[in-house]
């Protein structure tokens, strides 16, 4: 069994929704899990359809039953991928980091921290071009990350890989 982890914003998924301005975490993380052999059966588009159904599901119902067995039993998550079929999904395209200007100038890219790489760990950054491009970093263990650059159906949607 496959598992693909990310967060989801919670706050237009409550009713009412939360104002506006609201302050706190309003973030879920939440599970998609798939069979390895379905994932390696169907196409790209696949899986991708799997995780936005997954979203779209994560409604207010859902939101509130997550605060209430947290409640119950508040845990923290591990970083980490403890049995090699987990992948992370951290960060947002939709966090505008490129517009920070120091007065060093317009930054050249946007990275995690040492302490947010693990294997299975990919951060979603808006691209540095802008009009809606995404830059991925994905941490992945050498001989998966090699499997995965000679996966032609993958690749066609890669624009450039930067070793870091």
């Amino acid at each position: 069994m496959t598992t693909f982890r990310m967060a989801v914003n919670c706050r237009h998924r409550l009713e009412p929704r939360l104002h506006p301005y609201y302050f706190g975490n309003a973030i879920q993380s939440i599970p998609t899990l798939a069979p390895a052999g379905e994932l390696l059966a169907n196409d790209l588009g696949w899986g991708a359809d799997l995780l936005h159904k997954n979203v779209v599901a994560h409604g207010d119902a859902t939101v509130r039953k997550g605060v209430a067995n947290w409640e119950k039993d508040p845990r923290l998550f591990p970083l980490g991928n403890f049995d090699g079929a987990s992948i992370t999904m951290g960060s947002s395209p939709r966090f505008p980091m490129y517009n920070n200007d120091f007065g060093w100038g317009r930054p050249l890219a946007i990275r995690s921290g040492k302490a947010n790489k693990f294997d299975g760990k990919i951060s979603a950054f808006p691209g540095r071009e802008g009009n809606g491009t995404v830059d991925l970093e994905v941490v992945l263990a050498p001989e998966t990350m090699a499997g995965l650059e000679k996966d032609e159906e993958f690749m066609q949607y890669v624009s450039e890989i930067i070793m870091m």
